[in-house]
C-alpha cells in the first residue's frame, strides 16, 4: 500500500510560481508512475500531469504544458510539480496519486491518492 502527502499548496497572484511536493510512504514507490490531478469547485477531477516510475517520460494536459514541470526524486519517495505562470483558472485543490499503470490520463486508473492541498491564483 502506498500513502500520499501532498504540500506546497497556497495563494498566488496570476504568473506567480508555486511548487508542489508529494511525499510517499512504501518501500515499492520507484515502481509506481505517479500523476497530478487537480479539481476546481463544481468540476470534475482532471488530469494535469504524470511521470513514469524511472521519471523518463512525461505526460501534460494541453492547458499547463510548458508552464508546469512534474519531476520525482525516487531516493526521497517524493513527486513534484513546479508550477510557473499561473492563471486563475489553475485555482483548485491539487491531488498526487499513484498507479501501476504506464502514464494513464484516467483518474480512475488511479490506484491510491492524497488528500490534496489548495492552490489559489488571484488576477
Amino acid at each position: 500500500q502506498v500513502q500520499l502527502v501532498e504540500s506546497g499548496g497556497g495563494s498566488v497572484q496570476a504568473g506567480g510560481s508555486l511548487r508542489l511536493s508529494c511525499a510517499a510512504s512504501g518501500r515499492t514507490f520507484s515502481s509506481y508512475a505517479m500523476g497530478w490531478f487537480r479539481q476546481a469547485p463544481g468540476k470534475e477531477r482532471e488530469f494535469v500531469t504524470a511521470i513514469a516510475w524511472r521519471g523518463g517520460s512525461t505526460v501534460y494536459a494541453e492547458s499547463v504544458k510548458g508552464r508546469f514541470t512534474i519531476s520525482r526524486d525516487n531516493a526521497k519517495n517524493t513527486v513534484y510539480l513546479q508550477m510557473n505562470s499561473l492563471k486563475p483558472e489553475d485555482t483548485a485543490a491539487y491531488y498526487c496519486a499513484s498507479t501501476r499503470a504506464l502514464l494513464p490520463t484516467t483518474a480512475g486508473l488511479y490506484d491510491y491518492w492524497g488528500q490534496g492541498t489548495q492552490v489559489t491564483v488571484s488576477s
